[in-house]
């Protein structure tokens, strides 16, 4: 604790905190604002972890250079007040403020803008989505406020992928002093909260930054926030998660059970926010390295075998959209050639298997050689993945497939999945564009997470080169519809449902409004007034 403790001191005593090990005091109630959640995150290392729960933290106690609108596709000044870009759009020069400090009262400058996105791009961070950033050819602090960002090849994308947590800036100083347990025992950012504590899967505790002011101008309140603490609390179950909001335990989630929508819809004290510029798909994911799932036609019989409008009518209650497409037909990019690939028709999928060589044993269950068709299914608990699963399960036994799920808490899921040792896998994905979600699973340079898929083919490589170098719209979302239509083909998913984000607020609580990005729902706060 005593390197902790050197980088927290200035922070908490700004507070009017004491550490030496002392239980922290707690404030009147109207000065904590109370989030829940479902799940927790692993760390808040946002550089290495595609967990929205991380990024949230991350979001909440640190800054990046632009920032996202509520349209989830408009671009504003952050960190960086101004910037240019070469005619070859290859380099971009970004003017930085003067005025912002971290929570420990360094102030903020181009050398650590620079030293972030050195690091996110060091091999040894590995970092899952440092794809992100672009293919950075150099980085300079042409001096204390301004940086030259250049790029091997153009990225169109660029400004809008700066917003996500993945590059929010960082200290390198706390970086370095806390080593290991960087994003566990502490972080450093210039958000507009800053970290106090962190009890895995239980609660996290912010404390408003009073030096804040930089906020990006889609708020009204440019900083400091309007509470004096934060409380983050995780709370795994549905009932509990529900009957915590109606009775007014918590003040805001994007975590409320979809089922119970018409419930919170109804309670006089709640308000309701479906956002709509948001996209999140429930899928499972084939290791196709994995011998049981390595033929197409098993496959592409399971993606065919199931009902998804029972599915989303009879588990998710309506509060979803059928997805046979990996892209919402709403997002940018969509490939509509895609549409129609995967439809339900029961027989074929028997034949499919029957041609693979997997033949009904005695109880129904198909065998080869010897093995039961029986592949393991990681899913985190808490979520839509358990449920849809185990309707899943009961499609899948009609044709001979019997799935066996396990189930993971959220803080152990990354760790399980990292492990290897599954044939499926299944999260619900937020994402930006269809070319977002593209470059994110299916670059083999993305192998082993979060291309668990372990997909590794040159074509599709080369496609999403040429739409990230893309320097027209054209052409872009040509290549990014030819990489759609490719591994829908090859069934690398099963894709079941768009779900629908939604955000529940205790109306005590004035000027509420969700954010789309990465289906986190809660951003800054910074106009959230009690």
């Amino acid at each position: 604790m005593a390197r902790l403790a050197t980088h927290l001191v200035p922070m908490l005593a700004a507070a009017g905190l004491a550490m030496a090990g002392l239980a922290l005091s707690t404030p009147a109630q109207a000065q904590t604002l109370r989030l829940m959640q479902y799940i927790d995150a692993p760390h808040f290392d946002a550089q290495r972890t595609t967990w929205g729960p991380g990024g949230s933290i991350a979001n909440m106690t640190q800054s990046t250079l632009v920032a996202m609108d509520w349209d989830g596709k408009t671009v504003h000044p952050y960190l960086a007040k101004s910037w240019e870009i070469s005619p070859d759009g290859r380099t971009y020069t970004f003017h930085l403020r003067d005025d912002v400090t971290f929570c420990s009262g360094k102030k903020f400058t181009a050398d650590d803008v620079v030293y972030t996105f050195q690091r996110l791009k060091a091999p040894e961070t590995k970092a899952p989505f440092g794809w992100r950033a672009g293919e950075i050819k150099s980085l300079r602090a042409l001096d204390a406020h301004t940086v030259a960002y250049e790029l091997a090849e153009p990225y169109s994308d660029l400004l809008l992928q700066l917003t996500m947590f993945t590059n929010n800036i960082i200290n390198k100083d706390v970086v370095e002093e806390l080593g290991k347990d960087y994003g566990v025992k502490g972080t450093d950012g210039t958000g507009p909260w800053c970290f106090v504590s962190w009890q895995p899967r239980t609660e996290t505790i912010l404390r408003r930054n009073e030096a804040y002011k930089w906020g990006p101008a889609m708020f009204k309140n440019p900083g400091p926030v309007k509470f004096e603490r934060l409380s983050i609390r995780i709370m795994p179950e549905e009932s509990a998660r529900v009957a915590a909001m109606m009775s007014g335990q918590f003040d805001f989630t994007a975590s409320f059970p979809a089922a119970f929508i018409p419930q919170a819809r109804a309670n006089p004290n709640l308000n309701v926010e479906k956002i709509t510029s948001n996209f999140q798909l429930l899928y499972y994911g084939y290791k196709i390295t994995r011998p049981m799932v390595a033929d197409p036609r098993v496959r592409e019989a399971m993606n065919i075998a199931i009902n998804r409008a029972q599915i989303v009518k009879g588990v998710l209650l309506g509060n979803a959209d059928v997805s046979t497409t990996y892209t919402s037909p709403l997002s940018l990019d969509f490939n509509p050639k895609t549409e129609g690939l995967i439809r339900e028709d029961v027989e074929r999928a028997k034949k499919l298997l029957d041609e693979a060589g997997w033949k009904p044993g005695a109880d129904g269950i198909r065998e080869k050689d010897g093995i039961r068709l029986e592949p393991k299914v990681y899913v985190t608990g808490g979520g839509n993945s358990v449920k849809v699963g185990e309707a899943i399960q009961g499609f899948l036994r009609r044709v001979g497939i019997d799935w066996r799920l396990q189930v993971w808490d959220s803080t152990i899921a990354p760790v399980k999945m990292a492990e290897q040792d599954y044939e499926i896998w299944s999260v619900t994905v937020p994402y930006i564009s269809a070319g977002d979600l593209m470059s994110l699973y299916f670059d083999s340079r993305n192998i082993p997470s979060p291309n668990r898929m372990n997909w590794k083919d040159a074509q599709t490589d080369h496609w999403l080169a040429e739409a990230k170098a893309a320097l027209t719209p054209q052409v872009k979302a040509l290549n990014y519809g030819l990489v759609q239509e490719r591994v829908t083909r090859a069934n690398l998913w099963m894709p079941v449902a768009n779900i629908t984000l939604y955000t529940v607020s205790n109306k005590r609580i004035k000027n509420v409004r969700g954010h789309p990005q990465y289906a986190i729902g809660f951003y800054k706060g910074l106009d959230f007034t009690p």
